[in-house]
């Protein structure tokens, strides 16, 4: 059995089967029954005491002010008696091993699995999110395993897994598992990468990028009416994350879901482009992927891939370097090219490397070094 195929979720009755590649089940932990009083209860970070026994949650850009027994937007962070804590402290909602181009990252550790997990909880709500039963609900709405940052790390010593992914919902909600595990991890020599949508503070993400090895960014649109009317957030938070991290040197690779009629619009992309090169420069790749109807967004059609190969043209032409089309499997646009000499550099097919021709960090046709985290 393949260790991507190894973990399998067996949500009937009260216990999580985790698979080996032996075959054998391994049962972890029984996960909760859906419960408030069985989820974990450890302080939260980034939060300010008000009276009353308010607090001011700093962690992202909608500073919730709450109440005792109220939590933030996000359903995973609770007032209780004036102290804020997160609800989902190793507490696990969706866990497998992934190739790290599911995520996707293309210019880092090309081939390599990724241990993934995720918690429930989002600080956004995207009407078109496709891990909606799990991002849109309360962690007592879901069925967990308890894994703590100790397990994580053990697990991926066990199978061999080089990199934890921290994703699938939001990782910026559950930061203080995902920051210990990231510390944690490290000191086992394994790579941190996080999925995230970029919707959190200067200081907490100064923070994450210390303990990182990479970040792709979900960039929406680049329309702040998209923002309010689509994901109920601001455009503009997201954009200055993406410079910080940019200018932090950590590894970051952009993804755009391309919905039709929606955020397609040709001279947004270019204007977007534009910004992308100057603040951050040509070298960071940017991946148009392709929309599936889904969740609240299910009476427009799949993108058009004549779509996506106009708006990569559009990329390519503002000097972007490494510019990819995803959900097409098999479209030459999911390969890398040497933007020195054109040649293809490493061929893809989905999530499987077909080719690479690269030699350490260099194209091996022209000794052009390629932007990426390549050992």
């Amino acid at each position: 059995m393949d260790r991507r195929d190894f973990l399998r979720f067996s949500l009937a009755g009260s216990s999580l089967l985790f698979l080996s590649p032996t075959g054998r089940a391994e049962n972890w932990t029984s996960p909760l029954t859906g419960s408030a009083s069985g989820l974990s209860k450890i302080e939260a970070r980034y939060y300010q005491k008000l009276p009353d026994r308010e607090i001011k949650c700093e962690l992202c850009p909608r500073f919730c002010i709450l109440g005792d027994k109220e939590r933030g937007f996000c359903g995973v962070r609770e007032n209780q008696g004036g102290k804020y804590y997160t609800l989902v402290y190793g507490q696990v909602a969706s866990l497998n091993i992934d190739p790290i181009e599911k995520k996707p990252f293309f210019h880092f550790l090309p081939g390599s699995e990724a241990f993934s997990l995720a918690t429930a909880g989002c600080n956004l709500s995207c009407k078109f999110c496709q891990n909606w039963e799990i991002s849109q609900m309360r962690p007592e709405q879901v069925k967990n395993i308890y894994l703590p940052p100790e397990s994580v790390v053990a697990s991926c010593l066990k199978y061999n897994s080089p990199v934890i992914a921290y994703t699938y919902t939001e990782p910026v909600i559950f930061f203080e598992f995902m920051y210990d595990t990231c510390v944690l991890a490290r000191k086992s020599n394994i790579k941190n990468v996080v999925v995230t949508a970029g919707y959190i503070n200067p200081e907490p993400l100064a923070d994450l990028i210390k303990v990182v090895e990479a970040i792709k960014v979900d960039l929406k649109a680049f329309n702040q009416n998209f923002y309010r009317d689509y994901v109920r957030g601001e455009l503009q938070p997201v954009l200055e994350s993406i410079a910080q991290i940019a200018k932090s040197k950590t590894w970051l690779e952009i993804v755009y879901l391309v919905i039709p009629t929606l955020n397609d619009n040709p001279e947004e992309i270019r204007q977007m482009c534009r910004w992308l090169k100057a603040e951050i420069g040509p070298d960071y790749p940017i991946h148009f992927s392709r929309f599936h109807p889904m969740y609240l967004i299910k009476n427009l059609p799949p993108t058009p891939i004549s779509t996506l190969e106009q708006l990569r043209n559009i990329a390519l032409a503002e000097g972007l370097h490494f510019v990819y089309i995803g959900n097409v499997p098999g479209h030459p646009g999911e390969n890398t090219y040497c933007p020195r000499c054109g040649k293809l550099i490493i061929e893809r097919y989905g999530y499987a490397i077909k080719k690479k021709e690269l030699s350490g960090n260099k194209c091996r046709f022209c000794g052009q070094e390629i932007a990426g985290v390549w050992s």
